[in-house]
């Protein structure tokens, strides 16, 4: 009863961030918005998504029961996205960590039918704002094998960081159990894995604000052209390369701990 007391409340307080408006995305009329306990009956369908996406991509977020995802939506520390016929589109949820020195924005996931539509990103930013509101000077991580996440938090104000300033506290690691990678995590000492992290720092870092993706700019002569604005800084598609040698790199290291030959694809791998 007290949790259900602590979701609504924090449902009034977040109105301030707009959660109940509706989006129109690629012709679906989907809302995202604060959970809430009402929204208890999707929880099933949203781990069996989990497990089966984690399954899918070969690598893991960390399994969550139904019950954890209702206690979440409990606490008023998830998004939920939903269509207006109230099919399930979309979840994600937040964790704290080390005292409230750390928040995690976990459990992104989207139902096969309404990727690629926009959501994640609005998903993203709701549960990002909402983070921000209830914990403004806590630190926010995210541990993403998918280059889509990372251009978001990118967008969001996040930076790739090493695994050493990320939180250290162990019920968070264990949550990495349930991964298939969770053996090169322990190989690498909990210094490196498959997964980039990508941290937010309040006292650092200033949120981005959104800008059009294209802009009008004048030359001093005169002139008038337009500039597409990059959502990710640098050369994304080099990053991406980095990424692929990294999960190409570490997962050769576990072949050779395991006593098979790995071969040498660098070249394919890296310049494809």
């Amino acid at each position: 009863m007290r949790r259900r007391h602590f979701a609504f409340r924090a449902l009034a307080h977040f109105k301030l961030f707009s959660l109940f408006n509706s989006k129109t995305l690629n012709d679906h009329k989907i809302i995202v918005r604060l959970a809430t306990p009402n929204d208890s009956h999707y929880s099933e369908i949203i781990t069996e998504e989990m497990a089966q996406s984690a399954q899918v991509r070969g690598t893991g977020i960390s399994r969550r029961s139904p019950e954890y995802v209702k206690r979440k939506m409990e606490e008023g520390k998830s998004i939920i996205a939903v269509t207006s016929d109230g099919t399930w589109v979309g979840f994600c949820y937040i964790e704290v960590w080390d005292h409230e020195k750390f928040v995690a924005n976990s459990g992104l996931i989207v139902a096969p039918a309404f990727r690629q539509t926009g959501v994640a990103r609005e998903i993203k930013s709701k549960i990002f704002d909402l983070s921000r509101h209830k914990y403004p000077n806590s630190k926010i991580f995210g541990l993403t094998t998918g280059l889509a996440v990372m251009k978001i938090n990118s967008s969001l104000g996040y930076k790739p960081v090493t695994y050493s300033e990320l939180t250290t506290d162990e019920e968070f690691w264990k949550g990495c159990q349930s991964c298939v990678n969770f053996d090169i995590l322990t190989l690498k000492q909990r210094k490196n894995c498959i997964c980039t992290a990508m941290l937010f720092n309040p006292a650092t870092d200033a949120a981005k604000v959104p800008m059009p993706t294209i802009t009008t700019v004048v030359t001093p002569t005169g002139h008038v052209h337009k500039k597409r604005k990059r959502e990710f800084k640098g050369n994304f598609k080099l990053f991406e390369r980095w990424v692929r040698l990294k999960k190409f790199v570490l997962l050769r290291d576990r072949k050779k701990n395991s006593g098979n030959p790995s071969g040498n694809v660098l070249f394919k791998i890296f310049f494809w």
